[in-house]
């Protein structure tokens, strides 16, 4: 029997999964169990479903072993290539981070259960758990990565407005503006591509329930790597800070409260730590330039996740509010981007506007001329 999202709930066990949990329990020595199975649904995910499971390694049942098993949602492949997904998982578990993979079926897979704290939203603000944040995002983003190591996120982006806009009702697309997004998408990336900046492999979706904590060692794992990629840093600090405003395990997950988005204090303080990790101390002008490159790549994330949300909206059913998670982002987007982007709103933007229909009649082989 296939697994199904709406079916694999607590007190069933659908025969290909636990066929596949009973060769793995056979593989450690385990004596395997189906009625002792216990299920644990664990909430905050948004793009699959995840379950913990747990059964006794023997007869006495004084040892037990757990795994987490991930049951991919309905639609998620929209958002990404699942095997090249698969490729990156395995290819960070050789270097030693995070959960190893276990097994794989078609509708999931089953990973190795990290023995640790999933970080609540309230310890994003504890500056001691902030600075190990920043120290295990340095070394991830020195991974070495198989793969293009070309920027991800504006192709990305386009390709999700592409889908956005065959999934939306007209009046959701009037709502969230989808016909001016393409070119605002230009403007960020014109904008935020003028100067060098640093790009590294990027986890792109570190919000509180993809970090775990072991409180004795405080070590610090970074787990969920789908949307992982190379992006610049930047991008990559900017989606950690605006997780601050989320807190995806109230009767509300899906609202935002940009009240609580690190002030000038927490960021500084992150993104030192960020470079001190690696053993030089930055030099303040350093700071002030990351600090402002993050702040503008903020305006990229509300469209990156207003997007995400969207589509998700029309073809996941996992119980969550992502239209009007997307309202917010996309709000957040317009009473900031004047802001960050000084002089974009005025006659630069007209300039873009006109600076791209010139590039659609050339290509129709007409030459436009400006008045």
């Amino acid at each position: 029997m296939a697994v199904k999202i709406n079916g694999f709930i607590e007190g069933t066990q659908p025969e290909e999964l636990v066929k596949l949990l009973l060769s793995l329990a056979s593989n450690w020595g385990d004596v395997f169990d189906t009625n002792k199975l216990k299920v644990v649904h664990l909430s905050g995910a948004m793009t699959n479903v995840v379950y913990r499971i747990t059964w006794p390694k023997n007869t006495t049942g004084n040892d037990e072993r757990t795994v987490l098993v991930r049951i991919y949602g309905e639609g998620s492949d929209v958002f990404f290539d699942r095997e090249e997904e698969i490729r990156t998982f395995e290819s960070i578990s050789t270097h030693k981070y995070g959960p190893r993979l276990l097994a794989q079926f078609p509708e999931g897979r089953v990973e190795e259960f990290i023995h640790a704290k999933t970080l609540s939203a309230s310890d994003l603000r504890d500056p001691e758990i902030s600075t190990l944040i920043a120290a295990k995002m340095r070394e991830f983003h020195n991974l070495n990565m198989p793969g293009s190591k070309n920027v991800l996120l504006w192709s990305r982006m386009r390709k999700w407005l592409i889908k956005a806009r065959s999934l939306c009702s007209q009046e959701h697309a009037k709502e969230f503006q989808l016909d001016i997004l393409e070119n605002e998408i230009d403007i960020l990336e014109n904008e935020l591509s003028q100067r060098h900046q640093d790009v590294a492999f990027c986890h792109n979706d570190l919000q509180y329930g993809n970090i775990m904590i072991d409180d004795k060692t405080k070590s610090v794992t970074l787990i969920d790597y789908e949307y992982a990629s190379y992006n610049p840093v930047a991008y990559d600090i900017a989606n950690h800070f605006c997780e601050w405003a989320a807190n995806y395990h109230t009767d509300t997950p899906h609202v935002l409260d940009y009240n609580m988005y690190p002030d000038l204090e927490d960021r500084r303080r992150f993104v030192q730590s960020y470079f001190s990790s690696a053993g030089n101390q930055p030099c303040d002008g350093e700071v002030d330039q990351l600090i402002d490159d993050i702040e503008k790549y903020t305006l990229a994330n509300h469209l990156f996740w207003g997007l995400w949300g969207i589509i998700s909206g029309y073809v996941t059913n996992i119980d969550f509010d992502y239209i009007e998670y997307s309202r917010q982002r996309f709000n957040e987007y317009w009473l900031k981007k004047p802001q960050l982007l000084k002089g974009i709103n005025g006659i630069s933007q007209i300039n873009d506007l006109v600076g791209v229909e010139t590039r659609n009649e050339k290509s129709n082989g007409v030459v436009a001329h400006a008045t």
